[in-house]
């Protein structure tokens, strides 16, 4: 996995797109707003603007929205202008949000956003930014799978049909010489859609032998017994893949680039920072997966999770491409047009100022 090939320039029908938006991750409430924040005196307004509006999932891949937000990052940034947020469990809401004006900025998986830009005719939405890298493992059953070859013949989990990690794990049988029919899971791997919120349960009841998944579940499960039998990181080069992206409206990206700007700046500050505190990072996201979710994960969840992630301002645009060439190869997707689904511009603009060199879009930036 996974040479990148050129896509081609036209975009189809999306007869399967329904089954790709769901990202690879969901805990946390639907769209929970947030209030009592606190800004500094004598601070101005950006843009004219009361506020800016940002979306995230409670899950520790959106670590630098999370630890952003507890830290008061994004606050800081932003002046007198307020930093509102919005909670999501699924990749169709937070994109139906920004449709509709609800957010104007938002971390998300590469699935949604390759779908939420091929839907709109690449008219809603920009990657302006890169968050995270990785997270993602094939945990299994060490009793009935000791080896990579043992998968054939198996029962193992994905998140959602056609989200990010079974479009991965469905290109990963195929490069073994296997067969499986990517709509109903059938063939020399038994492909079983499971939401992550349950899969620990349905694996440690035995009706799963294991699980292509994100974290925390991928660790959720390790808890429960499981073996982690490949990282999904080994098979990208470098060993870097995009799991969270920074998307935003075009409209607002528009009408207001300094408040983007400054928001990409938190982001940035956020990463250095946690890469800085590491420890202090990982106590301050989870307590606001805590607030998010109503519940921390336990440190036997956490350590090993918090561990798999890389954060990163790169969107690592060329990995997003090899994504949806392996839907488009899996047959989940009709070849997207992505050309102009990048404007890292104000990421360049933030990158520079920190003396930090600029990140490629891999061909794919808007015009």
């Amino acid at each position: 996995m996974p040479a990148t090939k050129p896509l081609r320039r036209t975009l189809a029908a999306l007869a399967a797109l329904p089954l790709l938006v769901l990202a690879g991750c969901g805990y946390g409430s639907q769209a929970k707003d947030d209030g009592g924040v606190e800004i500094a005196a004598g601070a101005e307004r950006i843009d004219g603007l009361d506020s800016v509006r940002i979306g995230y999932f409670g899950n520790v891949t959106h670590a630098t929205a999370l630890v952003g937000k507890q830290k008061g990052f994004f606050q800081k940034e932003l002046g007198a202008t307020e930093a509102k947020y919005a909670v999501f469990n699924a990749g169709p809401s937070e994109i139906e949000a920004l449709n509709s004006g609800s957010i104007d900025i938002g971390w998300i998986g590469p699935s949604p956003a390759i779908n939420g830009y091929a839907k709109s005719d690449g008219k809603n939405l920009r990657i302006i930014g890169g968050s995270a890298s990785g997270g993602v493992k094939l945990v299994v059953n060490p009793e009935k799978i000791k080896s990579l070859k043992d998968v054939k013949g198996k029962r193992i989990a994905t998140p959602q049909l056609g989200n990010t990690q079974d479009v991965a794990f469905l290109n990963w049988v195929a490069e073994q010489g296997w067969k499986v029919d990517a709509q109903s899971g059938k063939g020399d791997v038994t492909v079983v859609r499971s939401d992550n919120k349950v899969t620990p349960g349905a694996y440690k009841a035995g009706s799963v032998d294991g699980a292509w998944v994100p974290e925390p579940t991928a660790s959720r499960l390790v808890a429960e017994g499981g073996k982690v039998l490949l990282n999904e990181s080994t098979l990208w080069p470098d060993d870097k893949f995009v799991i969270t992206n920074i998307i935003v409206s075009q409209e607002f990206l528009k009408e207001h680039p300094k408040a983007v700007e400054a928001v990409l700046r938190a982001s940035v500050d956020t990463n250095e920072w946690i890469r800085a505190n590491p420890d202090e990072a990982k106590a301050a996201a989870n307590e606001q997966l805590e607030e998010d979710t109503g519940k921390a994960l336990p440190a036997d969840v956490l350590d090993p999770a918090w561990k798999s992630i890389r954060l990163t301002d790169d969107p690592l645009a060329a990995t997003l491409e090899a994504q949806a060439d392996h839907a488009v190869e899996a047959g989940l997707l009709e070849q997207p047009d992505l050309n102009g689904i990048y404007d890292l511009t104000l990421l360049s603009k933030v990158l520079k100022a920190k003396g930090e060199p600029a990140v490629d879009d891999a061909g794919l930036g808007a015009q």
